[in-house]
């Protein structure tokens, strides 16, 4: 809900709206639902440094056993609806990975035969588009493009041996992904059953300069501890990710069924009709009548409009509201609640001046204007955090892309008061 600066009070009330998710499922195997007992295995869910835990937590709470934390990773054991709910449901996974060979390899010929020997068939077809993503660490092999060029060369002579043909590489929009991880030359070959990353969530179309992920903005919410019925308050919102994911969080809305395709659709193994349960599970859970008071605002028009935009096609813009208003003016609206905010650390404004100055600013605002409310920063310039004067409660060290960054909690007592700007 979009509001102007004028209107009387903060913002107005909150209203439902009907949501009317599309559900497109690939042909494939329409009928492959068994009465037999599903078969369990080990899958990995990768995320970003930090999040480990959190997502942990997501994959315990959805069934997942054997749950085993790792560096930016998370293994667990489980079925076919499990590996299709955890895309659905995880905020704070990237991709849904499932290993189906480990061996090592000391050098480039013994990873080519390893590869090489492995019944590709199983995965992939002559007709079939892949392609492969490679990490490697601490290995003999220091690129890891020249070993996804050796995993590739590994698939296509077996094909071309067997067959006459070879499958063709489309680092695009491929049919399948294939995840080679390398780590002291121990190989681990997966099938990614994302396909895409899943932090594109699908209901973004307008952005700013820089937006925030939304998987780091999903993981930034968990991690402040908002009870998800409480006020939250973002003044700097941006194109409204953390918005978005707090929006989806308190209604219980599945993250990925905006998603109209996932990698597991292209896999031999497909069963439509399982994901068809479970996708409309999802949309059953979602809780329509919970009243959450949700606020945005920005300084930018530009930037209030993207928000709106995008609350809108993700038919969550009944459960926001968001105004144009400098943060400097705002007052809080509600006795007690959360800020979750990631202000600019250089990409709006390059002086170092201004930014300390903004965060001062921000400091200021919140002992002035916000007593009795928890604020989570989010931030990649450390230095100018200095500025904000409060002493932070928690410190949490999580990465923007290759920026190290905090997430500083500052609990807001009630203290001196200035009369807030109306």
């Amino acid at each position: 809900m979009r509001e102007n600066a004028t209107d009387v009070g903060f913002f107005s009330e909150l209203a439902p709206i009907k949501r009317t998710c599309a559900f497109i499922i690939h042909p494939t195997n329409l009928s492959m639902a068994k009465a037999t007992k599903p078969e369990t295995f080990n899958m990995t869910a990768t995320t970003l440094a930090g999040l480990e835990e959190v997502l942990a937590q997501e994959l315990t709470d959805l069934g997942a056993k054997f749950v085993k934390v790792g560096v930016r990773a998370v293994t667990f054991s489980g079925d076919q609806r499990l590996l299709y709910s955890a895309n659905l449901w995880c905020r704070t996974a990237i991709r849904i990975l499932k290993p189906f060979a480990q061996f090592k390899a000391r050098d480039e010929k013994e990873l080519y035969l390893k590869v090489r020997e492995q019944d590709w068939t199983r995965y992939l077809t002559v007709d079939s588009t892949f392609a492969i993503n490679a990490v490697v660490a601490r290995s003999t092999f220091e690129h890891s493009l020249f070993v996804s060029q050796l995993t590739k060369d590994a698939i296509v002579d077996q094909f071309r041996d067997n067959t006459g043909k070879r499958p063709s590489v489309d680092v695009a929009t491929p049919d399948v992904r294939i995840n080679l991880h390398m780590h002291e030359n121990i190989v681990t070959l997966a099938l990614d059953a994302s396909g895409d990353s899943l932090h594109r969530r699908g209901y973004r179309q307008q952005t700013n300069v820089a937006p925030l992920n939304e998987v780091l903005a999903a993981g930034i919410l968990m991690l402040s501890g908002w009870d998800r019925k409480s006020p939250l308050y973002d003044p700097m919102c941006g194109s409204g990710t953390i918005l978005a994911e707090a929006a989806m969080m308190a209604h219980n809305i599945a993250p990925g069924v905006y998603r109209r395709d996932y990698g597991f659709m292209r896999w031999p193994d497909y069963n439509a009709e399982l994901y068809k349960e479970v996708y409309q599970a999802a949309l059953a859970q979602e809780d329509k009548e919970v009243e959450v008071e949700i606020f945005g605002s920005d300084i930018d028009p530009d930037f209030v409009e993207a928000a709106f935009q995008n609350l809108e096609y993700a038919e969550l813009d009944e459960y926001v509201r968001i105004k144009e208003l400098n943060f400097a003016e705002a007052t809080k609206p509600a006795d007690k609640g959360t800020i979750v905010v990631n202000p600019p650390y250089g990409e709006r404004i390059g002086d170092d001046r201004e930014m300390n100055d903004l965060y001062k600013m921000i400091g200021d605002t919140l002992k002035s204007n916000f007593q009795d409310w928890d604020a989570f920063i989010f931030t990649g310039n450390l230095e100018a955090a200095k500025h904000i004067g409060l002493k932070p409660s928690r410190r949490i060290v999580l990465y923007n892309g290759p920026i190290e960054c905090r997430l500083f909690k500052y609990e807001l007592y009630r203290g001196s008061r200035r009369e807030p700007v109306v």
